[in-house]
């Protein structure tokens, strides 16, 4: 079990793909395959940002 005194570690979202059997094209379509995630995610990041400083914007004027 955990220490209590300690962080919990976070848990994993993706799991580690078995590198060694991959050849470079299907290296290269993973990196693909990760790139557009990082890009959904951090589009995502950007609509919440949004929304807060919307939010803020309109609180600020009450």
């Amino acid at each position: 079990m955990f220490d209590d005194d300690e962080p919990k570690p976070k848990p994993r979202r993706l799991t580690a793909l078995p590198l060694d059997p991959l050849g470079v094209a299907e290296l290269e379509s993973y990196i693909d395959e990760l790139r557009a995630e990082i890009v959904r995610a951090e589009a995502e990041i950007g609509r919440k940002r949004g929304h807060r400083s919307a939010a803020d914007a309109f609180f600020k004027l009450g």
